[in-house]
């Protein structure tokens, strides 16, 4: 039976009356020189609502009493807990001891040698409350060799490609086959990711047996229970650092030669663990048994490898370059990239677009489709009285019976569609709290001062009301409103969340994007939606923001007492 010291004891009766939102467990083994730092970047946090589980795993060293002297300073804060005896009983008993005591609604993890970034539950927060399906939200991490402050290591640091679609909710048992059999995807590092705590109780925490140098696979045993059962949202975010030092579990692993074994007791678990669920699904299964055979014959393994190596010496001698890098994407798993030279253009070998009018005189621009795709998703915003720009289009379209009063904001006067004359960085003649939705598509970007224009919005929003916004990311430049009140700017989902976070509480925005490549190269060039496939427009790639939608609620008057 495990236990806490007095002084803890009579904390938890304190917690009872005041659990906070997030239960941090951060369990540590001797790690004197992290775990200061650690701990301080809990405290650095943007986001206050927490509480900290220190789990001492039978330190010997000067960990357990700076432990201590956190939870004796900031006892409202900090918890320490330990071991009956201040046994050493594994990451795992120390993970599932600091779930017992947890009281949040979500639960997150921090090893005591990496560090937050100071927005990470601020952020994921915001997340899961806006995605209440969503078991548990992971981002990158990053590998972190500069911490030593050594010249050879300040230009080692990375971070991995998520290698899922980013910013999406994952459906169960996806995640599954890309982190740990296929392994395509940036596996979770536990101090990435927050948990709802009903999602850790219902997989039963963490697993007991993975002690020892197995402890270096109890995370994915955790990751993959979790991914099994619930969706999961994948962040493009990069949380938390993760250091990179030789006496961490998998440094140890690699120096003494076991990472195959390793890996064989974590799928020979993974394997039990799916036969006891009565997961049937043949993908699954037959990825699981390749990964196993590899894991049990390496050397002949690596024998395969040599003779599709030699194959390809031989192709590379024989087959037209096109041919072998064919061969080679499909051999890896990977998109087929023309080499150099052989890339042909065809009707987009021009410097002049199909279109000017961005694909109007095509069919559908591009960019509308994300637009009223974002509209559409959240068409049960657009009620009551609603404020939109220069006409009324889609108020009428995606709000219909819902809308009690539609009024239309133009900058000039004698607009036939206007009801209200303004511009929006100086609108002081509109009442404030007038409005339950203010839908502003593809406005800020003419409009110099973005943060008066957003104040007014915010201003004029009921409380509890909803601006709907969109704005161009990655666009031609609209020669008609340049030459006459002006196109100032372009933006990413990191700009457009910290304008908004200027005067919409954190908790209470969502920014998403929508393009990849292909989009956006076709909205620059004026081709249509139309002229694209759907999946070729659905697919998201961060790094083409064609649109970026942000939907913002004002607080309603209960959450601003409440703050």
């Amino acid at each position: 039976m495990e236990s806490a010291s007095a002084l803890n004891t009579q904390l938890g009766q304190a917690e009872v009356s005041n659990k906070p939102l997030v239960s941090i467990v951060l369990i540590f083994l001797n790690t004197e020189q992290f775990i200061q730092e650690a701990i301080e970047s809990v405290f650095a946090q943007t986001y206050d609502n927490w509480k900290l589980l220190l789990v001492d795993d039978g330190s010997s060293d000067g960990s357990t009493a700076i432990a201590r002297r956190y939870a004796g300073g900031y006892p409202e804060r900090v918890r320490y807990l330990e071991h009956t005896g201040h046994q050493n009983r594994g990451k795992t008993a120390s993970r599932n001891l600091g779930i017992r005591y947890a009281s949040g609604e979500y639960v997150a993890f921090l090893d005591a040698d990496d560090v937050w970034m100071p927005h990470k539950l601020e952020q994921q927060v915001a997340i899961l409350n806006s995605h209440p399906d969503a078991a548990m939200v992971y981002g990158l991490s990053q590998y972190w060799y500069s911490w030593t402050g050594k010249p050879e290591d300040q230009r080692r640091d990375f971070v991995d490609d998520l290698g899922v679609s980013p910013n999406t909710l994952i459906q169960p048992p996806t995640l599954l086959t890309h982190f740990f059999l296929a392994q395509k995807a940036a596996i979770p590092n536990p101090s990435s990711i927050l948990a709802r705590h009903e999602i850790i109780k219902h997989v039963d925490g963490f697993d007991e047996p993975f002690r020892g140098i197995y402890d270096v696979y109890e995370d994915q045993a955790f990751c993959a229970k979790v991914c099994l059962k619930a969706p999961v949202f994948a962040a493009s975010e990069c949380w938390d650092r993760y250091r990179q030092h030789p006496s961490s579990s998998y440094s140890v692993v690699r120096k003494t030669g076991q990472e195959y074994s390793t890996r064989l007791f974590f799928l020979d678990w993974l394997a039990d663990y799916l036969s006891g669920q009565g997961v049937k699904d043949p993908k699954i299964w037959q990825a699981l048994r390749k990964e196993l055979w590899r894991c049990r014959h390496p050397n002949l393994s690596w024998l395969v490898r040599d003779g599709q190596h030699l194959m390809l010496v031989i192709a590379r001698r024989i087959l037209p370059m096109p041919v072998r890098h064919w061969l080679w994407a499909k051999w890896k798993g990977i998109d087929y990239t023309a080499p150099v030279g052989w890339v042909r253009f065809g009707s987009l070998r021009r410097v002049t677009p199909l279109s000017r009018k961005f694909g109007y005189d095509r069919g559908l621009p591009v960019d509308r489709y994300y637009i009223e795709g974002f509209l559409s998703a959240h068409a049960s915003d657009v009620c009551g009285r609603v404020l939109e720009i220069a006409d009324n289009t889609y108020t009428c379209r995606f709000g219909s019976e819902r809308v009690t009063q539609s009024d239309v904001l133009h900058l000039e006067a004698g607009n036939p569609n206007g009801t209200i004359v303004g511009d929006l960085t100086c609108a002081d003649h509109i009442p404030s709290d007038s409005f339950d939705c203010v839908i502003l598509t593809q406005t800020l970007q003419f409009i110099y001062d973005v943060p008066a224009a957003l104040r007014t919005v915010q201003r004029i929003l009921k409380p509890g009301g909803v601006v709907l916004a969109t704005v161009p990311g990655i666009s031609p430049i609209s020669r008609y409103d340049m030459e006459r009140w002006g196109h100032f700017w372009a933006f990413t989902t990191q700009s457009a969340r910290r304008l908004f976070e200027e005067v919409f509480p954190v908790t209470h925005i969502r920014v998403e994007a929508y393009g990849n490549v292909l989009a956006a190269s076709a909205f620059l060039y004026g081709i249509a939606y139309e002229e694209l496939q759907q999946k070729e427009l659905d697919s998201c790639d961060p790094d083409y923001e064609v649109i970026i939608a942000v939907r913002a609620v004002k607080p309603a008057n209960s959450d601003r007492d409440a703050s």
